[in-house]
């Protein structure tokens, strides 16, 4: 399926709308299109990166989601524009630990995605180290530092009093 996106200002990662068949019965974004909308933001990050296509094949390298922690906070609906923006939260030798944020164009928070993404060395299909091209523009990425989002971290589980 082709989705088409905006220019991306400055502060965003990716833009796009809510397309006609992310919509469910409920009149509005399905919850496994909130999952599609990360995923085209880990796209945009890996081109930002230098692991768009070309840089996929000519690296012999890519980035596999390991686990993901997505939390919905309101819904999207038909049409609506829709912005994603990115912080690293920490990031080792070979793995990104990300934390995305979805907002409408009125800037409400609609749903967030923590994941933890591994790089991959394809030609051996094992986990590799960044390449240094990567590495380097891994460092030009936005951090949360020392204040994470109040959203990251967080544990999945019923609270009891």
């Amino acid at each position: 399926m082709s989705t088409s996106h905006a220019a991306v200002p400055a502060d965003r990662l990716l833009e796009t709308r809510v397309e006609d068949a992310w919509v469910d019965y409920n009149g509005h974004m399905n919850d496994a299109e909130y999952a599609r909308v990360f995923s085209l933001a880990v796209e945009a990050l890996m081109d930002a990166i230098g692991l768009d296509e070309a840089g996929r094949a000519e690296q012999g390298y890519t980035l596999y989601t390991l686990e993901t922690h997505l939390c919905y906070r309101q819904q999207a609906y038909r049409g609506e524009r829709l912005g994603v923006e990115f912080v690293l939260l920490d990031v080792d030798a070979k793995r990104l630990h990300t934390f995305f944020t979805l907002r409408n164009a009125d800037g409400e928070l609609l749903a967030t995605s923590e994941q933890m993404l591994m790089g991959i060395d394809v030609t051996r299909e094992r986990p590799a180290p960044f390449p240094a091209s990567v590495a380097s523009a891994i460092e030009r990425q936005p951090r949360a530092g020392g204040e994470w989002p109040s959203a990251a971290g967080r544990r999945i589980g019923i609270r009891r009093s």
